[in-house]
């Protein structure tokens, strides 16, 4: 069997998604839009070999862990659709820290399925491959496209995927990440989920959602940075509300996280547009323009407990590498 091994990058979601109407199938309570970022990146080698008696798998180095039991059980799903029962060597590294909120399970299951069915000469549509990937991690369904993407709202699983709304090229956003540590999160986002409608404020974020993501895309079309930017950061903290207010409450956030927000308040206040937004971690993600950039990165840079930064921009989706992992 042949050797595949794909490329596919996270991204961060401008109006996110939080509870699921299927945990089976991971179908999430509402639609969200994302921009996938260039340089976060999961790089993934897949060989089906018929030798194996199970599945060898290893991520970042690790292996018989509960990160490649799951990734196992995407794989069953993929043999399954391809009438195959053929186990298969899987090395997978990341570019960014995993497990601390930056969508490193989205890249990671939309590499593995991209680099799993084409070894398996399954020839699936974007739209099939998102809704595959999605099934290993909900993120996964909108790291299967490219450029500023949107996860459509619904009850079915075939009608719940991603597509490209604007591509990679149509606006030269940048985001500065700023990791204040690099440890895994407390609780999973998969953990969180279940959770969600505990908030007394979940059912108020509901019925915001779908007008949210109307001007969301008004914004992004008309290239209005400064709304953009005041949405993406009023959804981050709605967002999180929703957390807090959980039962357990999920307080994600660090004191590394409260300093990169005042300075990110800080730097408006001179002039200088940036706003923050946060998945369900504690690393931030500072939206710019690159006029604004290189300003930007070397103030969150030289704050004290910021352990590092990464400069990305918009992305594009899945590629395939030739240079394997094995």
């Amino acid at each position: 069997m042949k050797k595949v091994t794909y490329k596919a990058s996270a991204d961060i979601a401008l109006v996110k998604y939080w509870g699921k109407k299927d945990e089976i199938l991971r179908l999430p309570e509402n639609g969200s839009i994302s921009l996938i970022l260039d340089g976060l990146d999961t790089i993934t080698t897949i060989e089906f070999q018929e030798d194996l008696k199970k599945d060898d798998i290893t991520i970042e180095g690790k292996s018989g862990n509960k990160e490649t039991v799951r990734v196992a059980k995407h794989l069953n799903r993929i043999r399954k659709l391809a009438g195959k029962n053929i186990f298969a060597k899987v090395v997978s590294k990341n570019t960014f820290p995993k497990a601390t909120g930056l969508s490193s399970s989205g890249s990671g299951f939309s590499a593995l399925t991209f680099a799993a069915t084409k070894a398996l000469n399954l020839n699936l549509t974007e739209k099939e491959l998102s809704i595959l990937s999605r099934q290993g991690s909900g993120t996964a369904c909108r790291c299967s496209c490219s450029g500023i993407v949107e996860w459509k709202d619904a009850d079915s699983s075939e009608e719940s995927y991603s597509e490209t709304v604007f591509a990679a090229d149509y606006w030269d956003i940048r985001d500065i990440v700023a990791v204040v540590d690099e440890g895994k999160k407390k609780i999973s986002s998969t953990q969180g989920h279940t959770t969600a409608q505990s908030s007394k404020f979940f059912q108020l974020r509901q019925d915001g959602i779908k007008e949210k993501i109307l001007k969301a895309k008004k914004y992004i079309k008309t290239k209005d940075f400064t709304k953009l930017g005041k949405l993406v950061e009023s959804e981050c903290l709605e967002f999180h509300s929703i957390l807090i207010t959980s039962n357990p409450a999920l307080v994600l956030w660090y004191p590394g996280t409260m300093q990169v927000i005042n300075e990110v308040e800080n730097m408006r206040a001179e002039g200088i547009e940036a706003y923050y937004t946060i998945n369900t971690g504690f690393n931030l993600h500072v939206l710019t323009l690159p006029e604004f950039e290189d300003e930007v990165e070397k103030r969150i840079s030289s704050l004290s407990l910021v352990k590092k930064t990464i400069n990305t921009k918009i992305g594009k989706g899945p590629e395939e590498l030739v240079d394997h992992l094995f």
